[in-house]
């Protein structure tokens, strides 16, 4: 299995749906940064933690600048995220960008709260940030 030429195959879809589907960018993109993780999430496992690098290397080469090391491992922690069933089912309303905020975060019970009141609120990724480094979650005197 060439896990590399996996994940540039869905990558280079991704590119290409972009350009011919605007108006569901940012589901394909979170479909796709999943499956992403996915893949990588296997490939670390048969050549070890370097393959992000590597394969980072060749993509930005190859496809686009974007896609750095940062970016692929967080891919890959996207998709641990939510391949944990402890984590809310993916809400595709949110952006690649909520999404990033909260892969800084450590707890579970965290992630689905602030996960929630985006939904809820129809939070901007600034304003979801903002609630973030406020910390308002652990202002909460009975935890969601």
């Amino acid at each position: 299995m060439n896990y590399y030429d996996e994940i540039k195959q869905e990558l280079l879809n991704n590119e290409i749906y972009k350009k011919v589907k605007d108006y569901s960018k940012n589901r394909s993109d979170l479909t796709t940064y999943y499956n992403v993780g996915k893949i990588l999430n296997e490939a670390g496992k048969h050549y070890g933690k370097n393959i992000i690098k590597e394969y980072s290397i060749r993509l930005k080469n190859e496809i686009n600048k974007k896609y750095s090391y940062r970016t692929l491992f967080r891919m890959r922690q996207f998709y641990n995220l939510f391949s944990n069933e402890k984590v809310s089912a993916l809400p595709t309303q949110l952006t690649w960008s909520h999404y990033c905020e909260l892969l800084i975060l450590n707890d579970i019970n965290k992630i689905n709260y602030y996960i929630k009141i985006a939904e809820e609120q129809n939070l901007s990724y600034r304003q979801l940030h903002d609630k973030i480094k406020t910390k308002e979650y652990e202002r909460l005197d009975d935890k969601a």
